[in-house]
């Protein structure tokens, strides 16, 4: 699959998750097999106020390919923020349209924006003509049940100078729930030209199989099953370049990843936010230890670096959940 000039080598992308596929995320996903990833979700009005913290979002770091994701509902505005982006030199720029976050789609952003096709398709030609890079969208089911308008938006967004198209099977209403409909990524990808990246539930290699031969879709996205698992990629391609199933790291090598995680986000962020955010990373890592439910509760206690340190050390004590 090509992305503008970008040629993608491998079977599965990270996802753009808030909060958790940071710079050291994607990098450590990456390592692992990750083909390419893109950066959280980043608010185009406040990098059009300048605002200095939005704006780290948008540093590509040592990932290799990598697209900055931009949310909101004014065309101008996203113009406007797509230039600030393209001065960091991503590979392309994504339109988030499928974030179901209350704080984003209520103020008709995200996942909002396919209620308004017509307006979808403004927001996508304004970046489209503001920058050189390639732009990508991501889109879910719909907004609804009712409202599953997929293809209509997929279309929209072809015909506005979309390079590719990402679609979350679920409605925004679903958020993560149920299982995903893989019908209305199939439809999508009969319905345009342009690339189709399939997410949701794609959690090892023969779903990931079985999502590329039901939807017939150009690429397959992970998002939750990375979290503590980034090695989930490195699976997926050995899966599907030969169906070799790949066990997971022994635990000893899983917490060592942890640690390497935890040193990049080190390099990036101050130690205070490297310890809260500690707390939800080492708990994804602590899955199929012995006792997790205990190492989890002290991981959401984590205070300073020994904590982490006394963590695995007890993981490895307890051994794994076999």
């Amino acid at each position: 699959m090509k992305i503008g000039n970008s040629e993608i080598n491998g079977y599965a992308a990270l996802a753009p998750m808030a909060g958790v596929a940071d710079r050291a995320m994607r990098e450590i996903c990456e390592k692992y097999g990750a083909a390419y990833s893109v950066g959280e979700l980043t608010s185009a009005k406040a990098i059009t106020l300048g605002d200095k913290k939005s704006r780290v979002f948008l540093e590509k770091g040592e990932a290799g390919i990598f697209g900055s994701q931009l949310f909101g509902n004014e065309p101008e505005i996203m113009g406007q923020a797509a230039r600030v982006a393209e001065e960091y030199a991503p590979d392309f720029i994504d339109i988030n349209m499928g974030c179901p976050a209350p704080k984003v789609a209520n103020n008709g952003g995200g996942s909002s924006l396919m209620k308004d096709p017509e307006l979808a398709g403004r927001v996508v030609k304004s970046v489209v003509d503001s920058v050189k890079l390639p732009v990508t969208v991501k889109i879910r089911a719909g907004w609804d049940g009712d409202n599953i308008n997929a293809v209509e938006v997929a279309k929209i967004c072809e015909a506005n100078g979309a390079a590719a198209i990402t679609v979350h099977g679920r409605t925004r209403v679903q958020m993560y729930a149920p299982p995903v409909n893989l019908d209305i990524i199939k439809e999508v990808k009969k319905a345009v030209k342009i690339p189709v990246i399939g997410n949701g539930d794609v959690v090892d290699g023969p779903s990931a199989k079985y999502m590329y031969e039901y939807t017939d879709c150009d690429f397959v996205m992970v998002g939750r099953a990375a979290n503590g698992t980034p090695w989930v990629f490195d699976k997926i391609n050995a899966y599907l370049k030969d169906r070799t199933v790949l066990p997971d790291p022994p635990l000893e090598k899983r917490l060592e990843i942890l640690m390497e995680q935890l040193s990049l986000m080190k390099k990036y962020k101050s130690n205070i936010t490297v310890l809260l955010e500690a707390r939800k990373h080492a708990a994804w890592y602590m899955k199929g230890v012995k006792n997790a439910a205990k190492l989890r509760k002290m991981c959401g206690e984590i205070k300073d670096f020994r904590d982490i340190e006394l963590i695995c050390e007890k993981a490895l004590a307890e051994g794994e959940d076999l």
